[in-house]
């Protein structure tokens, strides 16, 4: 029987509320050695959702699930209209407030490393060296049968070319760059195959209910013990790929602070959760610790 991925979680009553200090965040930086985790909260600042914060896309939409994407060539048309059209938009999307505070952070010998969950690429558009992308990245596609990577921006002409006048108006963007279409949207959008092959091809990303590379996850624990502390940016922290490094942290004595305005899963774990926004919230502590964070990129 196949398992749907947890996608949900019910905050328990008994978790310690968050603080309106940033303090504990600067305390934690201003010791050097810091390990950022990051999550879609930090990119919605930059006008993509989260998935379940206020307004969040699960409230509206169940993301593409790794069973689903392989069983058949039906949710695969489904996913490839949604994400070409997402795509335009999604690679719109600038580096914020927080993400630059991050860079600026690393720019001054704070952090030992950043691990994101996200797939939007924006930490690097930001400035940030050696991110690792715990759920892989938008820009690239690999072929589930020969294994050959190709850009994502390849593959956008390739589909312009298969679909022209492809261009529904989405009702919403999700965070795995997917938008919100209706089967008469989708209508027979033509989905192309692999160069090399003739293969299946799917967006380097892990979906819903697929597992992060074994070599990823190892890497990242090989972060978390050799940190001073773990800095949890904008995630809930529902799903076990981002909550085991927090339970890690813990377990070997090593101080996590979330911020995250919404409750996590991994308060209990950590020493306070500050409930603030993000952009604010880190560009404040940049001052307090005297760093000057970079102005928004002009156009």
């Amino acid at each position: 029987m196949r398992m749907r991925p947890t996608l949900s979680w019910t905050p328990d009553a008994s978790l310690p509320p968050g603080t309106s200090d940033p303090g504990p965040v600067a305390d934690a930086l201003s010791a050097g050695g810091v390990l950022v985790l990051s999550g879609a909260g930090l990119s919605t600042e930059s006008g993509i959702p989260d998935y379940r914060g206020e307004g969040g896309s699960l409230s509206r939409h169940t993301p593409m699930t790794y069973q689903d994407f392989t069983a058949g060539a039906h949710a695969r048309r489904r996913y490839w209209a949604r994400s070409h059209l997402g795509w335009r938009t999604f690679g719109r999307a600038r580096p914020n407030a927080g993400h630059r505070a991050v860079t600026a952070f690393a720019r001054n010998g704070l952090l030992s490393g950043v691990i994101t969950q996200n797939v939007d690429g924006l930490h690097q558009a930001a400035g940030s060296d050696g991110v690792v992308e715990l759920h892989g990245s938008l820009d690239r596609v690999v072929c589930l049968s020969c294994g050959d990577f190709s850009p994502r921006r390849e593959l956008a002409r390739r589909l312009e070319e298969a679909n022209p006048g492809f261009a529904p108006a989405a009702a919403a963007l999700n965070p795995d760059g997917d938008a919100d279409l209706t089967d008469e949207q989708v209508g027979d959008f033509h989905v192309v195959p692999c160069t090399v092959c003739g293969g299946i091809l799917k967006p380097d990303v892990v979906f819903f209910g697929e597992s992060v590379p074994p070599r990823r996850v190892t890497h990242c624990r090989t972060l978390v013990a050799e940190a001073t502390s773990l800095l949890v940016l904008g995630s809930s922290l529902t799903v076990m790929s981002g909550l085991r490094f927090v339970r890690q942290a813990a377990q070997a004595g090593i101080p996590v602070v979330i911020v995250n305005r919404d409750p996590t899963r991994g308060d209990q774990h950590a020493l306070t959760r500050v409930a603030l926004p993000l952009g604010t919230t880190l560009t404040t502590v940049a001052e307090r610790l005297g760093i000057l964070v970079d102005a928004p990129a002009t156009a």
